[in-house]
């Protein structure tokens, strides 16, 4: 039966799959079709029981959405340009940079010493402790001076026959892919210290445009970083080899030449890292305060606002998730046309 998929199966078997795919799609659905209709009911048509259909049940009303335009929920329309402009900005540096990052790892040979490594660790910090503690720097100057000194003598070291292992482009993709395996709440307090550090030379990080996106654009790196090398292999190298007859340089070859044959999976990963930025909840709950605020803080903030508002909860909600629908329905669309290639797998 295995490799026939449903033609292999009797009438039975085939229902039941139907049913089972019935049952999964009614629980995926139903949710979102709750948010829509409590969006358009009124205060008693949510807290006199539940209701169901449009029209049927209860009266539609615009009124939550109302609310939203008027600004009685909040500055609704603030925090959603908050998003847009971070989410878009974070989103095209990142894809940007990482798509230069994925290319190298396919292309290019490293060979990174384990030494090395081990060296910018040590450096690193016991740099930072020698500034701070014994030279007398603050904090911020210390990690300014140690890491850059650190990373110097890393690269330098990298050069030389150390001892121990050799790490590949395999290993380097696996150390970016790992960043996602931390915990956010780890990551999110380490950068909110960062920050407050940095703020005390005169460098607002907290609560700003910049703050946000170098933060999602770090965020977003591994994942693009993965997504783009699955769809550079994909390219025949002998259409760059052919250029490299022609003494082309390497950076002609890949905005010239690769980047326009890759421009399908570049839109693609773009979209989902925009999609990550755009659901992103705890970096900034932590690194907000008001002014860059998020959609998804002003919408969990509505129920400590407002009480048990679930309409206006609801239309919130509504107005944020439909930018990725959009984008849902179009990666679907790129998917079933074959237009990605390997960069989704």
């Amino acid at each position: 039966m295995s490799g026939q998929g449903l033609t292999g199966l009797s009438s039975w078997s085939r229902r039941l799959v139907a049913a089972g795919v019935l049952v999964w799609c009614l629980i995926s659905v139903f949710p979102l079709y709750w948010v829509v209709v409590t969006a358009f009911k009124t205060p008693p048509g949510v807290v006199g029981g539940p209701t169901y259909v449009p029209f049927v049940d209860f009266t539609p009303t615009l009124q939550p959405f109302i609310d939203l335009y008027q600004g009685i929920r909040g500055e609704f329309f603030r925090t959603f340009l908050n998003s847009t402009i971070i989410g878009l900005s974070a989103a095209a540096i990142a894809t940007a940079v990482g798509a230069m990052a994925a290319y190298a790892l396919v292309r290019f040979e490293f060979r990174v010493r384990f030494g090395a490594g081990l060296i910018f660790f040590l450096l690193a910090l016991g740099g930072y402790l020698l500034f701070n503690n014994t030279l007398g720097f603050t904090r911020p100057q210390a990690l300014l001076l140690a890491f850059p000194i650190a990373l110097v003598v890393a690269i330098v070291s990298n050069r030389l026959p150390l001892p121990g292992p050799i790490l590949g482009n395999e290993d380097i993709l696996f150390w970016f892919v790992s960043q996602r395996m931390f915990p956010p709440i780890v990551t999110a307090f380490a950068l909110y210290l960062l920050y407050s550090e940095i703020g005390r030379l005169g460098f607002q990080l907290i609560d700003s445009y910049v703050g946000m996106t170098l933060c999602y654009v770090a965020f977003s790196l591994p994942i693009v970083v993965w997504l783009m090398r699955d769809f550079f292999e994909a390219i025949p190298i002998e259409v760059e080899e052919a250029a490299m007859v022609d003494n082309v340089p390497s950076w002609r070859i890949f905005l010239g030449i690769v980047v326009p044959m890759s421009m399908n999976g570049l839109l693609a990963t773009f979209m989902i890292t925009l999609a990550f930025v755009w659901n992103e909840f705890l970096f900034a709950l932590f690194l907000t305060n008001s002014r860059w605020q998020t959609l998804p803080i002003l919408v969990a903030g509505q129920n400590s606002q407002r009480g048990d508002e679930w309409w206006a909860i609801s239309a919130a909600a509504l107005v944020a998730i439909i930018p990725m629908m959009i984008m849902a329905g179009l990666l679907s669309r790129m998917m079933r046309s074959g237009l990605l290639l390997g960069a989704i797998k």
